[in-house]
């Protein structure tokens, strides 16, 4: 990963430094294209690019130096950079005023220009780009030094973040093992060996989905749904005849995106509260919405709901267990403030729990 970034960096430096000469040069020539004789433009450009590849040399050279000392303090690295744009200028100036005499047929005549020349040069060309360049340098090398430490940041978050759903799916899967196995338990002590059989065949497959998919995964409403009937099909062994569903999904919520594991838990309340307190037998109903760019789930069951002499804490209690509590942490997880989950008792009975989320079908 760091020699691929480095490529990456080694890469950047390199488009920039031939797209700012590239563009130094053009300025150049389209300040000549208005003062200079038209016989003298293609000379001028010539000279104007030859510099431009002994500059992309020097500041070449400059890189390293500062690279060298990038560890050190400011105080270091701005003397370095101050002395070393003054070296480079000092170099790149004699070498653009020899360049200048290609068009005439000499170079590196000694004769040409003067100290007053020279200095002109260097104080009003050379030195001041250097500096600039210097600068730039320095201020592209810092904003990829916060790119760099703002991207770790990000990764650190995002495995906190996994870290937190995989934790919580392991809280999942043990919970529902530890509700199913007692129920095989009994029915191996009442010799219901059939049954018990039947049981952990559908529940080596359920838990073979689970495992498979993370709780960073969204799978469609439909294919939850499906899941969500393999739980099922591992109650009926329990409770037969006297477990009785009711799906009723919109047809724009099939394709809905959410997480996985989502129903499971919300059926296993009902199940435990309402199922298995049901004299005769009990109905537990799944209902999708989409509205307004929201997903909304409800399942509720014609159980005894929460008594009302009891009030909230009862509610609380029921809403803070370990089903209702990983999936509640969950959607804070995925959604944060983008989601609900409400609990109340029906006005015909029983309890209804709703869950809304952003509608996502991508």
């Amino acid at each position: 990963m760091t020699n691929t970034l480095a490529l990456i960096r080694s890469k950047q430096f390199w488009i920039f430094q031939l797209l700012g000469w590239s563009v130094w040069v053009l300025m150049l020539v389209l300040r000549d294209l208005i003062f200079v004789p038209a016989e003298y433009l293609f000379p001028r450009a010539l000279v104007s690019a030859l510099s431009a590849i002994a500059a992309v040399i020097i500041t070449t050279g400059l890189r390293s130096l500062y690279q060298l000392v990038w560890e050190r303090g400011f105080i270091v690295r701005f003397l370095v950079t101050w002395f070393g744009s003054l070296a480079a200028a000092l170099i790149w100036q004699p070498l653009q005023n020899h360049l200048a005499l290609l068009p005439f047929g000499e170079f590196m005549s000694l004769n040409y220009a003067g100290a007053e020349d020279l200095f002109d040069g260097f104080y009003r060309n050379s030195f001041p780009l250097m500096l600039l360049w210097s600068g730039l340098y320095f201020i592209i090398k810092y904003y990829q030094l916060f790119q760099a430490e703002k991207e770790k940041s990000l990764r650190s978050e995002a495995l906190a973040h996994e870290a937190q759903l995989l934790m919580l799916r392991y809280q999942l899967n043990p919970h529902f093992l530890f509700n199913t196995l007692n129920a095989i338990s009994t029915l191996v002590l009442s010799e219901a060996n059939e049954k018990a059989n039947e049981m952990l065949t559908k529940l080596s497959k359920f838990l073979r989905y689970s495992l498979d998919h993370s709780p960073l995964d969204k799978v469609s409403l439909t294919h939850e749904l499906e899941t969500s009937k393999l739980y099922l099909d591992i109650e009926k062994v329990r409770f037969a005849e006297r477990l009785r569903l009711k799906i009723d999904i919109e047809k724009q919520a099939e394709q809905a995106l959410v997480p996985t594991m989502l129903l499971q838990p919300l059926i296993e309340n009902s199940i435990k509260y309402a199922i298995s307190k049901a004299e005769s037998y009990g109905t537990i109903s799944i209902i999708a919405r989409v509205a307004k760019g929201r997903l909304r789930l409800e399942v509720s069951d014609d159980g005894p709901g929460i008594p009302e002499s009891e009030g909230q804490s009862d509610m609380l209690i029921l809403s803070q267990g370990v089903g209702i509590s990983n999936i509640r942490n969950r959607l804070q997880q995925i959604y944060g403030d983008e989601h609900t989950l409400n609990f109340y008792n029906a006005e015909s009975g029983g309890l209804t729990v709703t869950v809304e989320i952003p509608y996502d079908t991508k």
